[in-house]
């Protein structure tokens, strides 16, 4: 616990000077960052990829991924791009006398666009207006909905949630998750409200909230699935008493485009 508040009381502060203080490029940079450490993770650490060139081809492909989102040039240098990565991909497997399967690949390039693409929500949320106001609400709901689960299944946890999975989650756990993050939504756009003079809607920020735990909560089962399925306890340490890149935000990875979808249907803050 005190490894987990030790990198929160570091990290946060960086997400700030990220989202706030640099210029709009380091946004972008930092979930190409995040995305490549992530990717090799899924490939590596779980030992699904063992060439080095479908890895290293996945792994920059996730890199530029957030950028292709950041020039927003439709899709003419993403089709140059994956042009480039399916032509290397097929020479190395075509070269690998069979010991790339198309499995691999396939696995490999679902990832390298699936977590970019998903963590990119950020990059994209950056373009909005109101983006200054925008831009915390998938970590908002992603980050309260992981605390709140954690503290309400150690206090109260008591019927297990998928044993299989995650042996320590808990129903009682899960939903600590939701509430929390509906209530810290809520606190969220009453600072919006009352700080900033903003419009807010606070039934479709509990949505958020409801919703973004759900998904959160989901994305977290889903990531520990795949490390049942190898065998690990973590994707990595980077982050001390969290674990890898993946271990950290994988509630963010399918909380975050949720909400960027929910800001387009139900904006909830507005001017």
């Amino acid at each position: 616990m005190v490894k987990r508040v030790a990198v929160a009381v570091v990290c946060i502060p960086l997400l700030f000077v990220v989202f706030f203080v640099l210029p709009e490029i380091f946004i972008p940079i930092m979930i190409s960052a995040l995305s490549m450490v992530a990717l090799h993770e899924v490939l590596w650490s779980t030992g699904f990829v063992k060439n080095a060139w479908i890895s290293g081809l996945s792994i920059a492909l996730s890199g530029v991924v957030p950028f292709w989102v950041y020039i927003g040039q439709g899709m003419r240098s993403a089709l140059c791009g994956i042009f480039i990565y399916f032509v290397c991909i097929f020479v190395v497997a075509i070269s690998s006398h069979y010991t790339v399967t198309l499995e691999k690949m396939g696995g490999s390039f679902f990832f390298a666009m699936l977590i970019p693409y998903f963590l990119s929500t950020f990059v994209r949320i950056d373009q909005m207006p109101l983006a200054d106001y925008l831009i915390l609400l998938p970590l908002v709901a992603a980050f309260t909905s992981d605390a709140f689960a954690l503290f309400a299944g150690m206090a109260f946890g008591k019927h297990k949630l998928a044993p299989e999975l995650s042996p320590k989650k808990t129903v009682e756990g899960a939903v600590g998750g939701l509430a929390g993050a509906v209530v810290c939504c809520l606190i969220y756009g009453a600072v919006m409200q009352f700080g900033f003079q903003l419009k807010v809607n606070y039934v479709f920020l509990a949505i958020y909230g409801l919703l973004g735990s759900l998904v959160s909560q989901l994305g977290d089962l889903s990531f520990s699935y795949i490390k049942r399925q190898y065998g690990l306890k973590d994707f990595g340490n980077i982050f001390p008493g969290h674990g890898g890149v993946l271990d950290r935000f994988d509630s963010v990875i399918f909380c975050a485009p949720l909400i960027e979808i929910l800001i387009y249907w139900m904006p909830a803050i507005s001017a």
